[in-house]
């Protein structure tokens, strides 16, 4: 794969390792709403076209349309430009991640379906407005940047990005709006067929984007989130509570389960970094969803630079598709996805000194325009390449946002994968709201709530 910079600052420090951090100056950040986006992309369109200028984002919701509806595809009147097959790979393969190619060559009948490419993602002017605050108050805390992000709230930190784990937190403080509610199904596909592992009700806050909060008073979690299992049979009424740390040196993940047979709340392990998910039947870890979630303090992360790739992107007509007909017995459907030419920031983790980890290797593709990782990647301690994910990039007008929606995590050793994050089905759907009242997502909550 054909990587390359296109900014001279990142010219300059594209070998920089993760822990640590070089501050943006006044006159740096000045590019921002200029050359760059307001969030740090490149304004400008590709030569060719093949990539557009960026001219504001999508921002018109549908007429009538209320959260927690089916959200409709904006772009449903769009055709596909070409597929890539197993056939033309060789055509396009430095536009693609290790992980699609392995799927070709393991899959004959795997399809790329490559649209017109729409720079959809947008934000409010208020997080606009605190990325140029960030932008030269971000820091690492005093442990590290491998530990955590400080002096920045209510926009990603570090527009301007000099470290491969800058471009992570950027990832990890991505705008999804300041809270939300969604009814949420895993599948499984393995050779054994295809199982509903899970279905759930999540309700999650993220109070580093609560209205008028600053770096100080958003508090130790920048993300909380609670699950309450409503299936199968067998799991209905279990739940947890998960809070995110903006310091993991200083503030510990916090999480606690309900089990209806024991009627009491227990503190739990931590959820988060290596350990499976036990609604994907072990072939996930936690810190695989959203292609990367939790704290980042195991890797080193180095910026290998810039790519122009094709990624899923503009899927909301995934979700508006039954399940059944986006799963596949060997991979996703490949009717049911849209891909699309983007420039992405490239990010490899190796494991940090005195560290562990089931995977010591990862590679981390993060859109430029939203700054959520749209493709991961993962070896295993022999060197083999072991999992690929991607999301499916979602748009949400009425925040407006472009979000990680959906996504696959393929185990390409084990030959089975995972469709998270799913709505398909539900009758609700992906629903802003505004912040919760703080007892919803305490631990006192957590047994009333599931026993609903």
């Amino acid at each position: 794969m054909r990587l390359f910079v296109v900014l001279a600052l990142a010219t300059l420090v594209a070998g920089v390792g993760g822990r640590s951090a070089v501050a943006v100056t006044a006159a740096e950040a000045q590019a921002l709403g200029r050359d760059l986006t307001p969030v740090g992309a490149e304004r400008a369109g590709t030569p060719d076209g093949s990539i557009p200028a960026w001219t504001g984002g999508y921002v018109t919701p549908t007429p009538g349309y209320r959260s927690g509806d089916q959200r409709p595809d904006p772009f449903a009147a769009d055709k596909p430009l070409f597929s890539i097959t197993s056939a033309n790979l060789n055509a396009y393969a430095s536009k693609l991640p290790e992980g699609a190619k392995a799927l070709f060559a393991k899959f004959p009948g795997y399809r790329m379906d490559v649209y017109p490419t729409r720079r959809s993602a947008a934000a409010p002017q208020a997080v606009y407005d605190a990325i140029a605050k960030n932008a030269v108050n971000a820091r690492p805390v005093s442990e590290g940047l491998a530990y955590g992000v400080a002096g920045a709230v209510g926009g990603i930190p570090f527009p301007i990005p000099k470290s491969g784990m800058e471009v992570v937190w950027n990832h990890l403080l991505g705008y999804w709006g300041p809270a939300r509610e969604a009814l949420l199904s895993t599948y499984v596909v393995s050779k054994a067929g295809t199982d509903l592992t899970a279905t759930y009700r999540e309700v999650a806050d993220f109070p580093y984007y609560y209205p008028d909060a600053t770096p100080d008073s958003f508090g130790p979690y920048y993300y909380k989130t609670r699950h309450v299992e409503e299936a199968p049979a067998t799991k209905f009424g279990e739940a947890y509570l998960a809070w995110q740390p903006i310091n993991t040196a200083r503030t510990k993940f916090a999480a606690w389960r309900y089990l209806p047979g024991e009627r009491r709340v227990r503190r739990g392990p931590s959820l988060s970094y290596d350990t499976p998910d036990p609604e994907a039947a072990g072939f996930v870890t936690l810190d695989e969803y959203y292609m990367f979630f939790g704290g980042p303090d195991r890797y080193d992360f180095k910026l290998l630079g810039k790519a122009e790739m094709y990624v899923p992107y503009n899927n909301n007509r995934l979700t508006t598709l039954p399940a059944r007909t986006v799963l596949g017995p060997q991979h996703a459907n490949p009717d049911a996805l849209r891909f699309e030419l983007h420039r992405v920031w490239v990010v490899e983790g190796t494991l940090a000194k005195g560290k562990q980890h089931v995977a010591p290797r990862r590679r981390l593709y993060v859109d430029e325009d939203t700054w959520f990782v749209v493709y991961s990647e993962s070896w295993d301690d022999e060197g083999r390449l072991w999992k690929f994910g991607h999301g499916s990039m979602y748009v949400v007008p009425e925040l407006p946002a472009v979000i990680v929606g959906s996504q696959f995590v393929y185990d390409l050793q084990a030959g089975a994968y995972v469709y998270g994050f799913a709505f398909n089905d539900a009758p609700v759907h992906y629903k802003v709201t505004a912040p919760h009242p703080a007892a919803m997502l305490s631990p006192d909550a957590l047994a009333t709530d599931a026993a609903r």
